[in-house]
């Protein structure tokens, strides 16, 4: 045994005989005239990151150990038996792999070790900015939803007035849903989503068409936030870049994604700026217009709408259902910090409890103020059914004109920009951790609960990027059909969370105090939302809530799909290889287009670990077959002085190489079940990807084969020119 230390040049003791002699080491990379490796190196080092060779001198006290290390620091070891990838195990060592990942280290900056976890927490002040930016945001188009179903219906002048009882119930609503979520974010501190809620209460089904529900809405928040940005700052330049809208759209949702995929803090720190500019401009904007209209202008708190130009239309209560839905999209995003309570600094529930109420307090207000404000300046505003010119577009203008803060437009629609652009931030956190709870409960693809270099869900983010995209190309990022498909999903959700927590509640009524009053909280909730997602879904239905209405049931059936695919391989996977290896009988197979040296050295690596080895030859030809045969004859003493290794010729007349030697495969695992057959495939690895094309690939087409029939191994020989192992093979 010896005792090595671990740095280049000291001293090192060796054990020998009970006798300790004091050696110094060799320069590592030294050439002894002669060495012979320690037996117990592998016992000593399980690792295996070190070898050691003894150097024996012309007299025995000149014996010398020489420790041989790996030329890439790839690990740290932490104990003897354990190690701890490092950055440059990640990296790839050349060629194109590298490239791209230079490319990325660029863009999303350096790998975060799963220690640094904890740093990456959300402060209240960034969690508000990350997880409220899609409510917060709703304000600049929320008022204008509502407004628009009643003047494009034809409802009367005095009639567009009911948008303030709608918006103050809106309101009432919001206030039931947040206090309602307070009680969720204790009741589950490591995320109180939908889907946790209801599976977790009501059962599967209920949890996966909550799931179903907020993925939806969460694609629709990214495409109507970013449309409608876009919109609001198209709006200064009078219709000149309208032609790009699309374009512009959806590369700011590749840009919001290449953000995300740095990780949350940095995306909390990135986004929390815009997102405290828009409160800042919004609230300025809702004081001076307030001062302005009732103070300088003596407006009356409800003035005349001017007269509607669409055909006249009695208000019924369906419209005004109608309205409301639409107006309802203001509560869309309010459960993201319910379901992001992991992602807050400790103590979690209570950081998470008071980022919910700022929220809310500040959502209420900005509604509230941008309704005020469309109803006192309704003289000025001529709603422009196109929505190239949107509702709080006009109002800033009306509001910050012909005063000497007028530049106050420019900066509003700029800040009203930032805030939708960025609210897809909030489904950017919350997408990929639902999709990670449904991949780690086996509805979702496992690629899902894996999070990249940067501690974000990367998969997760670059599909719910894809999805968004698609949408807003396919429908032209047309607002108003986009707005038709939203907030169905979400308000389904809302009733099923608060439905689990009445759930919830009752089943804790021995232990939990105060849960009468908790039940009754949640219930209330549970009922007002689900009467808004009726009305939402039966008054949006044939506009576009159908699409959301079929999608649900779909996912669900999707998800199930997936679920009962992972059920089946965990009871079904196995394969015909025995436990123990003194159970194991080998017989090996080696295709081989002839005997020359790389066929030699695959044979002869087959032999080693069994004497029942077979070597087959597919020959297109009689003189192809007396050829390879006779090159048996003079190699086959270098490969086994015994007759169990054979050659076997294949006479293929129709030319195909593939289809017999395949054949023959299966034709042998049939014969010989009770051994575990390993097909042994030499393989040429070429130096430069357009070399793959010179070549026929048949031991890649083997694999692909193989890889489908039980009970049989591949392994492979890889052949590589000199060159291409010296600049190594990129990963």
């Amino acid at each position: 045994m010896f005792d090595a230390a671990h740095s280049k040049g000291m001293e090192i003791t060796l054990t020998m005989d009970h006798t300790e002699k004091q050696v110094s080491t060799v320069e590592e990379g030294s050439r002894p005239s002669q060495a012979a490796q320690l037996p117990t190196m592998i016992d000593d080092d399980p690792a295996l990151l070190s070898r050691a060779e003894v150097l024996h001198g012309k007299f025995p006290s000149h014996e010398r150990v020489r420790l041989i290390r790996p030329s890439r620091p790839s690990f740290k070891q932490i104990s003897s038996d354990m190690l701890q990838a490092t950055e440059i195990a990640i990296a790839p060592r050349g060629g194109a792999g590298r490239i791209f990942y230079h490319i990325k280290r660029a863009l999303i900056g350096a790998p975060i070790a799963n220690s640094e976890a904890e740093h990456e927490r959300l402060t209240k002040f960034k969690a508000l900015a990350v997880l409220s930016s899609d409510a917060i945001s709703s304000v600049a188009y929320a008022t204008e939803a509502c407004l628009m179903i009643l003047f494009t219906a034809g409802v009367s002048s005095q009639g567009l007035t009911t948008v303030l009882p709608i918006s103050l119930a809106i309101i009432a609503l919001l206030a039931i849903v947040a206090i309602s979520y307070r009680q969720t974010i204790p009741a589950y501190p490591n995320g109180g989503g939908s889907y946790i809620v209801a599976k977790d209460n009501l059962g599967n089904l209920p949890g996966l068409i909550a799931a179903s529900s907020l993925l939806i809405d969460y694609v629709l928040t990214v495409s109507v936030s970013v449309a409608s940005g876009v919109l609001n700052f198209a709006a200064l330049f009078h219709g000149a870049i309208d032609p790009y809208l699309v374009p512009i759209e959806v590369g700011l949702v590749i840009f919001i994604t290449v953000v995300n995929l740095r990780g949350v803090r940095e995306s909390g720190s990135f986004f929390a700026i815009p997102t405290y500019f828009f409160i800042v401009c919004a609230f300025a904007l809702i004081l001076m217009g307030l001062i302005k209209g009732y103070v300088f202008d003596h407006q009356p708190i409800i003035a005349a709408f001017p007269a509607n130009p669409n055909p006249a239309t009695p208000l019924t209560f369906f419209l005004i259902l109608r309205a409301f839905a639409s107006g309802c999209s203001a509560m869309t995003g309010v459960e993201a910090i319910s379901n992001g309570v992991p992602a807050f600094q400790k103590p979690e529930t209570k950081n998470a409890a008071k980022t919910l109420t700022a929220m809310a307090l500040i959502l209420g207000s900005l509604f509230a103020g941008i309704t005020l404000l469309t109803l006192t300046y309704a003289p000025h505003i001529f709603l422009d059914p196109s929505g190239s010119n949107t509702l709080i577009a006009q109002i800033s203008q009306q509001v910050f004109s012909h005063t000497p803060v007028f530049f106050m437009f420019y900066v509003f629609q700029i800040a009203t920009l930032l805030i939708l652009v960025l609210a897809a931030n909030t489904s950017y956190s919350d997408f990929p951790r639902l999709a990670s709870l449904l991949a780690r409960d086996n509805f979702l693809p496992h690629q899902f609960a894996f999070r990249g270099d940067r501690l974000a869900f990367s998969t997760g983010i670059v599909f719910l990027a894809i999805l968004a995209s698609t949408l807003l190309i396919v429908l032209n990022g047309d607002i108003s059909r986009l707005i038709d498909l939203y907030a169905v999903g979400v308000f389904m959700s809302f009733t099923l969370s608060q439905s689990g927590m009445v759930r919830h509640w009752w089943r804790l009524r021995a232990s939990e105090p105060g849960w009468q009053r908790k039940l009754s909280i949640n219930a209330l909730g549970a009922l007002v939302t689900c009467v808004v997602a009726v009305i939402i879904a039966s008054t949006k239905f044939l506009t576009g809530a159908w699409i959301v209405v079929i999608l649900i049931p779909l996912l669900v059936l999707v998800f199930s799909g997936i679920h009962a695919h992972y059920t089946r391989v965990e009871s079904e996977r196995t394969t015909g290889i025995p436990t123990k290896p003194a159970e194991i009988q080998h017989l090996f197979v080696v295709p081989i287009a002839g005997m020359d040296r790389v066929s030699v050295q695959s044979l002869a690596y087959a032999r080693s670990i069994s004497a029942h080895v077979i070597a087959v030859h597919v020959a297109v030809d009689v003189e192809d077959a007396h050829r390879v045969r006779e090159a048996w004859k003079m190699w086959r003493p270098n490969i086994a002085d015994d007759e169990k290794t054979e050659l076997v010729i294949i006479e293929s007349p129709y030319r195909s190489l593939f289809r017999p030697l395949i054949d023959y495969i299966d034709t042998v695992h049939e014969l010989f079940p009770d051994y575990t057959l390993t097909v042994l495939l030499p393989e040429f690895i070429v130096a430069h990807w357009w070399e793959h094309f010179l070549h026929n690939q048949t031991a890649l087409q083997l694999k692909a084969a193989l890889l489908f029939r039980p009970g049989i191994v591949v392994t492979s020989v890889p052949q590589h020119l000199p060159h291409r192992s010296q600049m190594g093979i990129s990963a």
